[in-house]
């Protein structure tokens, strides 16, 4: 247990006037980051094992909290049966000012070369083509280097012939690089026809948020359209469509619920189901 808590060396001298004396007090104890976790919607605050080992979604109130890439992919592919696609493809950051040292800090920071993972992998034995976007590097926003490496792992798909699934996260278009980053919705939209054409599924998970250029394009294209639970959905933000109609929206509005009963979303399946799920889904199309 001593390891779990550091005590400071720094100590406050209080000087105590009724006893004419000096009296050292210790400084609380601090609990180190990785100890507790608190929830971001019922603030409880719990060991951080509870929540890995409850696949990041709260005990308290379940709600699921934001995934990194690999943590995704080690959740959803069977041991060891990833195979990383594109990995080194990356922005040279150059279109922008200051936008390569905003690149470099989010490499530092996630140990990845964009927002995008993508390669081959199973589920329960079934091989299929991955793309797993993490919104921890800058919220998952789609440049010309993301919109290519989905493009590419679609194509591999399709010339395969394999199923694809991608998971979505992300901010929208990434502005730094203008017109490049808008144009990744057509051309991946593009691919995802192709492998329609092909006769082929492709499985589209939403997870929170998806908005912006993402959810206008390949993020609701799928033939099957899952979302986690409470999962942030859209294209413009609430504030801006308020405005812009002059009404005042649902509270539920554009989360994953009030998609499923308006029909923009086949299921929402929690976390804890959601391999299982998608291993039903292939079944059926491969059988």
């Amino acid at each position: 247990m001593e390891n779990l808590f550091k005590k400071r060396q720094e100590r406050l001298s209080i000087f105590n006037r009724s006893r004419n004396k000096v009296v050292h007090q210790v400084e609380p104890k601090e609990v180190p980051d990785d100890i507790l976790k608190s929830c971001e919607v019922c603030n409880a605050s719990l060991p951080y094992e509870d929540f890995v080992s409850n696949l990041y979604v709260c005990p308290r109130c379940a709600h699921h909290l934001k995934l990194s890439a690999r943590e995704r992919i080690r959740q959803l592919l069977d041991h060891d049966s990833f195979r990383e696609m594109d990995a080194l493809l990356t922005s040279d950051g150059s279109t922008f000012e200051g936008y390569a040292d905003k690149l470099d800090k989010y490499k530092r920071a996630t140990g990845l070369n964009e927002a995008v993972i993508c390669g081959t992998g199973k589920i329960h034995g079934i091989k299929l083509v991955v793309a797993i976007m993490d919104s921890n590097f800058m919220m998952g926003s789609m440049g010309s280097v993301v919109g290519e490496k989905i493009t590419r792992a679609i194509e591999l798909a399709t010339k395969k012939k394999l199923p694809l699934l991608i998971s979505c996260t992300s901010g929208g278009a990434r502005m730094q690089e203008g017109i490049d980053s808008l144009m990744q919705m057509a051309k991946t939209s593009a691919a995802i026809a192709r492998h329609n054409q092909a006769g082929l599924l492709y499985i589209s998970l939403l997870t929170n948020p998806t908005t912006g250029g993402v959810s206008a394009s390949f993020a609701m294209l799928g033939d099957i359209i899952l979302a986690e639970p409470n999962a942030l959905i859209g294209f413009a933000g609430r504030r801006v469509i308020e405005k812009t109609i002059n009404e005042v929206l649902p509270k539920e509005f554009q989360r994953s619920e009030f998609l499923l009963e308006k029909g923009f979303v086949d299921a929402i399946v929690e976390r804890k189901d959601l391999k299982d799920t998608l291993y039903k889904l292939l079944s059926f199309h491969v059988g």
